[in-house]
């Protein structure tokens, strides 16, 4: 892995009318990216809706976490239908 894939990329929103800048790897912020796509959302309103449940933590932090999140549930099932009856 290059240096530059693990480096920080910081990239600025305007979130309610307010500049915000967050940094993430690129990893991160590809993953972002197809979220946003799969949501049917701007990359900015993506943003924008981590934000607003983000509480206390930094928006860069909050990303991450909603990232993780957004991933591990994409994985999940989302039905059962009671499995094998043998």
């Amino acid at each position: 892995m290059t240096e530059a894939a693990v480096r920080p990329v910081k990239r600025s929103f305007s979130i309610r009318g307010h500049r915000t800048s967050i940094s993430l790897e690129h990893a991160f912020w590809e993953a972002l990216r197809e979220a946003a796509h799969r949501e049917n959302l701007s990359l900015a309103a993506l943003v924008a809706r981590i934000d607003e449940g983000r509480g206390e933590a930094g928006l860069s932090s909050a990303v991450r976490v909603w990232i993780l999140d957004y991933v591990r549930t994409a994985g999940t099932v989302t039905s059962y239908d009671g499995g094998n009856r043998d």
